[in-house]
């Protein structure tokens, strides 16, 4: 049974395109069309307003909790080609860096693994995808790929910093040897894999097709280090696709489509255990789905907009969405 258990009047004055819950579920980040931040306290059922951070000029796209153990960090992108990455010192919420690096639309952000360090991606409509390394005090080192997709780059998503298999071939004692992946999605209809080489450059690792129209949003699972390594996709094409990789060098990945919808899939996004993926799409539904023991993916609730539990069964689930 899934059921909504809050909802939160955020007094936005247009669109909302993106809300994110900080580490500990705690406060709520909601970010619109009316180029404003805004931050929730939401313990106990609340919604109290902490903080509306105005510093875009343009529709505010995509928001990210940075790992708290950086302290109360916040990234957002927008319309306006900047991402600002905001901080609260002593209770109050600051502009602690502004990015201009881009041509066009910042379309998503994303933090790396907290083990990596202070380390944010950005996706643009000009095609490239940046990296910004927080090397102390107050500096951002900038690395970008270009043309990382052309006409554009709506999404990004890294990698867990778990290896594939690691939970049953670890050695005891021994530290695992991490690389660094993300995975990007963008308007040339392909979803693609990145990897961090030695000398600290970017190369493209893997091209994944199965898409025929813009890919809206990439998630890649978490992992406790299961050999299997998962990516969600969904895409203007109405198509959610689950990809899947079981050999250790990370080089075949294969599709499943998980359903068919009949409008554009915005976000696809997974729950901590990795074993629900959530889809929102353009008719307004946010669905769950679980995979089942015999590999078929199935639609577990259908929550429609603002209206708590539509359906309860898988097969009444599937019929709304058909």
């Amino acid at each position: 049974m899934v059921s909504v258990i809050n909802t939160v009047d955020t007094s936005h004055e247009d669109m909302i395109h993106d809300a994110q819950m900080d580490y500990y579920g705690t406060r709520l980040a909601t970010c619109s069309s009316d180029r404003s931040v805004k931050i929730f306290d939401v313990r106990n059922g609340g919604q109290i307003l902490v903080a509306d951070l105005r510093g875009h000029e343009g529709p505010v796209w995509q928001v990210a909790w940075a790992h708290p153990m950086y302290g109360n960090i916040l990234a957002s992108c927008s319309y306006d080609r900047k991402v600002i990455i905001w901080k609260e010192e002593n209770g109050t919420w600051e502009k602690t860096h502004e990015h201009t690096g881009h041509d066009s639309s910042v379309n998503s952000v994303c933090w790396a693994p907290h083990d990596y360090g202070l380390i944010l991606a950005c996706g643009s409509s000009d095609g490239a995808i940046s990296l910004l390394t927080y090397t102390g005090l107050g500096q951002w080192e900038v690395k970008k790929i270009n043309n990382a997709h052309t006409i554009g780059c709506n999404a990004v998503s890294w990698a867990p910093a778990v290896v594939p298999g690691s939970l049953i071939d670890q050695p005891s004692g021994q530290k695992p040897n991490y690389i660094k992946k993300f995975a990007s999605g963008g308007c040339d209809n392909l979803i693609k894999l990145w990897k961090e080489e030695e000398d600290g450059q970017w190369k493209e690792e893997q091209k994944l097709e199965a898409h025929s129209d813009w890919v809206r949003d990439v998630a890649w699972a978490p992992s406790i280090g299961l050999p299997t390594s998962t990516i969600a996709s969904c895409s203007q094409d109405g198509r959610v696709f689950i990809w899947t990789c079981d050999d250790a060098s990370g080089n075949t990945w294969s599709p499943k489509l998980l359903h068919k919808f009949n409008d554009v899939v915005w976000h696809v996004s997974w729950s901590i255990t990795a074993n629900i993926l959530a889809v929102s799409g353009g008719d307004n539904k946010v669905t769950l789905w679980k995979e089942s023991v015999d590999g078929q993916w199935v639609c577990i609730s259908d929550v429609n907009k603002g209206q708590g539990p539509v359906s309860t069964s898988v097969t009444e689930g599937q019929q709304n969405e058909q």
